[in-house]
This record gives C-alpha cells, sequence and structure tokens, in this order.
C-alpha cells in the first residue's frame, strides 16, 4: 500500500471514530498520527473519499463518509433535488449535508455541458460550459438529479 492510500485510510478511520468539524481538526489528527499534508492536499483527499458535512445531535456539522449515509425513510416530494436557473447558471438544492457529496460526483464524472460546481450545504451551483442551453444542462444533470 503506498503513502497515499494509507493516508487515505487513515482518514477513513479518523472520520469514522472521531468528530472532525473542519479541515484544520482533521489535519491535526493526521498529524498526531504521523501523516503530513498540505490543505490542498486534504481537499483533494476529502473530495477522493466523498466526505460530506452532516448535522450532529448537537446541531453541529461534523465530517461523515457519504457512504455511510441512508435516509431513513424515501424523502418526501418536497425533500427532493431541484434545479433552478438564473441566466446561464444553474443552481441545485438538496437535503442538508448532501451539496458536498453530490457536487463531487457531478465534478468526477461532469458531462461534457458542465464546467464545475461549487458545493455549500444544501445547494450546489454548477457553472456550465459557453454554449449549452438549459435545457442541456438540465439533461446533462437528470444522472444525478432524481
Amino acid at each position: 500500500m503506498n503513502t497515499k492510500e494509507r493516508r487515505l485510510e487513515v482518514i477513513k478511520q479518523i472520520v469514522q471514530t472521531e468528530i472532525i468539524r473542519n479541515q484544520e481538526d482533521l489535519l491535526r489528527s493526521l498529524l498526531a498520527k504521523g501523516y503530513e499534508a498540505t490543505q490542498a492536499t486534504l481537499s483533494r483527499d476529502i473530495r477522493q473519499l466523498k466526505i460530506v458535512k452532516t448535522p450532529d445531535a448537537d446541531n453541529q456539522y461534523v465530517y461523515t463518509l457519504s457512504e455511510n449515509i441512508r435516509p431513513e425513510t424515501e424523502p418526501d416530494e418536497g425533500e427532493r433535488m431541484k434545479i433552478e436557473f438564473s441566466g446561464s447558471l444553474a443552481v441545485v438544492k438538496t437535503r442538508p449535508g448532501y451539496a458536498m457529496g453530490i457536487a463531487s460526483d457531478i465534478d468526477q464524472h461532469a458531462p461534457r455541458e458542465i464546467l464545475g460546481t461549487i458545493a455549500g450545504d444544501d445547494t450546489i451551483l454548477i457553472i456550465p460550459r459557453e454554449g449549452y442551453d438549459r435545457g442541456q444542462i438540465a439533461g446533462a444533470l437528470a444522472q444525478f438529479i432524481d
């Protein structure tokens, strides 16, 4: 196992066993376990591992592996993702805590129409490439949105 693979495994273990609220907390835990990483490397690792922020029992946000998030029930119609446009930009509304994981999926598997994304907690800004209309953008996002 190479250094990156070991670091990724340690990050997964940290996120699963410790309360990690931000990249600084994660970096401190990594350093305590003998792993150094830059902020840029840590950001890439978080994206690769599909780590998202989710609310905890104290109504604060903690890092969670997105693969461990399972909705308790099927979301109501009002909770499903929605896409809206403003000019050429698209905004996707998600359930709280899901935007980063979904945006990461869009970025990693970006169709030609999508240049990139910016994610918050429950909102994703979609930046389309020039020359595509709203219908084409919505069609490209259909695989990622209910």
